[in-house]
């Protein structure tokens, strides 16, 4: 039987290491090989089996020797393919090149890769093609770009032939002439660049080597200094401290150099503008590591480079300017560049990317008299003064990205004007303010995720430069907190702030005033208007407001107290775990807190109330073990057994200063945490449950009901009572999910036991309401996996992801989190037998069946139709009809002709299918009331039928 090589190479392309799973790279090598050689294979084919070689040469080659004898058989199959078979020949040279680069063959100079540079080499000098079709072309160019390859992975590879690039690089006038040109630069750039390693090399040695004179040059053994049997890709040197630039002492007489040079740039207008970037960006290289060379060989290009409009070109411009500075670049250069690079931040025809990499050219502009030595700091150029700048100020118009550039750039701008004239600073400073405030109003009237998430960051901006002016810090923690007080599910955001500009700044004490005076508005609220939402966000608060020494708690305490009390809220009473822990949160900073002394009472009264009160046992068990330490331990004890375990790396502190009671509590801190688990250690797995066939009793309690039919009067009777139950409140659609706790394949012997599970699951859209958490009583690794129920219900019937979590203990008392594989919930599991009263029976079901095929055809609105056509053979169809539709199907299972499905969709929608053979293919015709829905439909009929066809093909 012959191999079906499309589907063989698609396998191995999707999943390399599934597929060498049923064979070794060996052997696929050796079949590929072998099938390359193949006279009789047809050339499409084999240009197909080049592919896993090009992509993936070091799975199919794990050694030099593999590579070194794949290459050998691959330019033995190059050889005897006839010249006219160019896209393979062309196929051919990008494996080799793969091949002999990535298993190092070329940087140890085999043999396989000295005969395969001749053979490049040989196909570059041949112009034959010239007056030939585009197709022949090909094969050229393709050896162009593989020797640049060659020679951009290992340097110097190709400095023996720098002569022979730059002829043809003079005498191509064709689409090749770029080709040659990038590939003379590298070459000689790279020449260069290991001259410059090389000790004694000088005027003579360069003057050779571009003379062509390769046996005073080079000599063509292992042994020469520019082909080194570890080479390495060489990174761009101006991009550094210009200081590290290596160089060549040639002295004055460089005329050669400079006349190639010359050539090269008098012809660089034919390129393309991403080629002219590339070539003037290794020649500024070559002119930085020559300095015989004046860098006002550039100067005739620079008025073209200057007033040019492409990004490429302009940041090749920069480059020269950061290595050359006044040596090029006269002080009216510098004033135009950076009106220009102004004017281009804010040009209304170009795009957002575009705009954001002039205004960091504007950052980082390399000025000719540079104050600033650092290369990593964003520095104003001195020519940027307030003036200029006004053009760049931000808007709450601006996108997000555009908005925070300009913002840090006029913050730096301000910033530094700042020291000599306040009204310059004061103008300035207040217009940014205003916009910060402006920002803040579109968050409190509700503005999207990102706008409250570009203040936030503008806000971080502005504090970073201007903390120290109190009047305008001060009056951003009362917008802030006002900001909180309508908005407290800000509170994450509002932390982080607090937690990025402490890290930042460190001198500033703005952090704290922020988080104190948002204790205050938290516990100087009235109780009255307390929500619980509110109060999460409270209670996540004022923990961190906790972690800081220097703010009292007092206040802290008396709002715990407030809201655990039965007559002033019902928190104890709901016995809320989430809640409770949050509470106990709170605590459990306050118990580390440096003032604990003056908070011992109230913080006990709290936690035994806890105890005592609350309705969730876990709660109350933690509450019990902090009031048990508080009252025990003293302040050295209590802080060591609260810092362990959360130690980095979870190691413990040391208890050698600990007394005994420390010692028998050696595992006390354990139990105070949730831990996290790096794993899952089970996971949820759906339960299969395949279609089963009516009974012999069903039919008896039906008989002859598909036969039936109601008169008009009663079927619109009848449909009118089917529609009227999804008006019904109590009418309850949803689906039910069964799956499995099964224990993960890595054995852990700690978990094999696991107890009082808590499932939580996160919907991903709003496709679905939301999901109650499920308790599983235990998990044991001998006993059969428990199976637990997942009951949906579906706003619109469409696939979803569940992110899934669970809680649990193990078998030594400690509490675990560990975040659960996602939860793929398919179209089709939304599927439902319709919702029909008990009295009705097939033959009700199926004039049920007309009536909304009929409606669904005739009505316009939310309703559609469509069809699906697929090849299946009758067995295959009623096979496919039995997996997939039996328990849908309201037609006589018996008949073969057409099989009527009716699908219900919960909440409230259908989905009608006529099946049948029309002419040469199967029909799936699809009527529904929900048009949003066909691309589901027609991706579910296209899994079945494909599978189905696999099944039987």
């Amino acid at each position: 039987m012959a191999v079906n090589w499309a589907d063989r190479i698609s396998a191995f392309s999707l999943s390399p290491s599934r597929f060498l799973s049923g064979t070794t790279a060996e052997a696929f090598l050796a079949e590929l090989l072998r099938e390359l050689r193949d006279d009789k294979a047809s050339f499409s084919v084999k240009v197909l089996l080049s592919s896993p070689l090009c992509e993936y040469p070091t799975l199919l080659c794990p050694s030099d020797t593999v590579g070194e004898e794949t290459a050998l058989e691959l330019m033995s199959v190059f050889a005897q393919c006839p010249p006219r078979y160019v896209q393979f020949r062309c196929h051919l040279l990008l494996d080799l090149t793969s091949v002999l680069v990535c298993t190092s063959c070329v940087s140890s100079c085999s043999r396989a890769s000295q005969d395969f540079l001749d053979l490049l080499l040989q196909i570059s000098q041949d112009t034959s093609d010239l007056h030939c079709d585009g197709a022949l072309h090909s094969l050229r160019a393709t050896a162009c770009d593989c020797l640049w390859e060659l020679e951009a992975c290992s340097p110097g590879l190709l400095s023996q032939h720098i002569e022979l690039f730059s002829g043809l690089r003079q005498q191509q006038s064709s689409r090749f002439h770029q080709a040659y040109a990038g590939l003379h630069t590298l070459v000689l750039r790279n020449a260069v660049y290991k001259l410059t390693q090389e000790t004694g090399a000088g005027a003579g040695r360069l003057k050779a080597l571009l003379g062509g004179n390769t046996s005073v040059a080079w000599e063509a053994d292992q042994e020469s200094g520019l082909t080194n049997k570890k080479n390495s890709t060489i990174p761009s040197f101006i991009l550094g401290p210009m200081g590290m630039v290596p160089t060549l002492q040639t002295g004055s007489d460089c005329k050669e150099l400079r006349s190639v040079l010359s050539s090269l740039l008098e012809e660089s207008y034919l390129l393309t503008p991403l080629c002219q970037a590339a070539l003037l960006h290794r020649l500024t290289e070559v002119v930085a590591m020559v300095p015989g060379v004046p860098p006002a060989i550039f100067r005739a290009q620079l008025l073209r480079l200057l007033g040019t409009s492409k990004v490429c070109l302009l940041h090749s411009t920069l480059l020269m300017k950061c290595a050359f500075t006044d040596s090029l670049f006269s002080a009216e250069d510098e004033a135009f560049i950076l009106k220009r690079l102004v004017v281009l931040s804010q040009h209304p025809l170009l795009s957002t990317p575009e705009k954001l990499f002039y205004m960091d050219c504007i950052l980082h502009f390399p000025e000719n008299r540079p104050i600033s030595c650092g290369d990593s700091d964003e520095t104003l150029p001195v020519l940027l003064t307030p003036q200029l700048a006004s053009a760049l100020v931000p808007t709450v118009f601006n996108d997000s990205a555009t908005m925070l550039a300009r913002l840090n750039l006029l913050s730096l701008v301000y910033l530094e004007e700042g020291e000599e004239g306040e009204g310059e600073e004061g103008r300035g400073l207040a217009y940014l303010y205003e916009h910060l405030t402006a920002l803040l109003h579109i968050v409190e009237n509700g503005g999207s995720r990102e706008t409250v998430v570009t203040f936030f960051r503008a806000a971080f901006l502005f504090l970073l430069n201007f903390y120290h002016i109190e009047h305008y810090s001060n009056s951003l923690i009362e917008k802030v907190c006002k900001l909180y007080l309508h908005h407290t599910q800000l509170a994450p955001h509002i932390i982080s702030l607090a937690d990025q500009t402490q890290d930042r700044l460190s001198e500033s004490n703005w952090a704290v005033q922020l988080l104190e005076a948002l204790q205050r508005i938290i516990t100087e609220a009235p109780l009255a208007q307390l929500t619980l939402k509110d109060l999460r966000w409270h209670l996540k608060m004022l923990a961190r407001v906790a972690e800081e020494g220097k703010i009292p708690q007092h206040s802290t305490l008396g709002f715990l107290s407030s809201v655990i009390t039965p007559s002033s809220s019902s928190l104890c009473v709901s016995g809320d775990w989430r809640q409770g822990n949050s509470v106990l949160g709170v605590c459990r900073r306050l118990l580390v807190h440096p003032s604990l002394d003056s908070l011992i009472i109230p913080l006990a009264d709290i936690l035994q109330h806890l105890t005592c009160c609350y309705g969730d046992t876990d709660v109350q068990d933690h509450a019990r073990l902090y009031y048990t330490i508080l009252t025990t331990l003293s302040r050295e004890k209590l802080a060591g057994v609260l810092a362990q375990g959360t130690a980095e790396g979870g190691r413990q502190v040391t208890k050698r200063s600990l007394s005994s009671i420390m010692a028998e509590s050696e595992g006390l801190t354990s139990m105070l945490t949730i831990h996290q688990m790096e794993k899952a250690i089970f996971n949820v797995v759906e339960v299969i449950s395949e279609p089963q066939e009516e009974t012999h009793s069903d039919k008896e309690c039906h008989p002859n009901q598909t036969e039936t039919e109601m008169c008009p009067d009663e079927m619109n009777t009848a449909l009118e009572s089917y529609r009227g139950q999804f008006n019904d409140p109590d009418f309850a659609s949803e689906i039910t999910l069964g799956y499995q706790l099964v224990h993960a394949e890595a054995h852990d012997s700690r978990f094999d036991q696991l107890f009082s599970i808590r499932l939580h699951f996160n919907l991903t859209d709003d496709h679905y309401e939301e999901l109650d958490d499920i308790s599983v009583p235990c998990l044991v690794r001998e006993r059969p996996s428990p199976v637990v129920k997942l009951r949906l219900k579906p706003r619109r019937p469409y696939p979803t992801t569940l992110h899934a979590s669970a809680i649990f203990t193990t078998q030594d008392g400690l509490s675990w989190h560990s975040i659960l594989p996602d939860i793929h919930v398919a179209f089709q599991q939304d599927f439902m037998p319709v919702p029909a009263p008990p009295a009705w029976g097939q033959g009700s079901k199926l004039n049920l069946f007309e009536r909304l095929w009929d409606e669904f055809c005739s009505e316009s609105g939310d309703c559609a139709t469509s069809l699906f056509c697929c090849q299946l053979k009758e067995t295959a169809l009623i096979s496919l009809v039995k997996k997939n539709f039996l328990p849908y199907l309201v037609s006589d299972s018996s008949s073969k002709e057409e099989f009527k499905v009716l699908i219900f969709l919960p909440p409230q929608y259908h989905m009608l299918l006529k099946i049948g053979f029309k002419e040469d293919a199967v029909h799936f015709d699809i009527a529904t009331d929900n048009w949003q829905l066909l691309p589901h439909i027609s991706s579910y009929l296209l899994i079945i039928t494909s599978s189905q066809e696999d099944t039987y093909s």
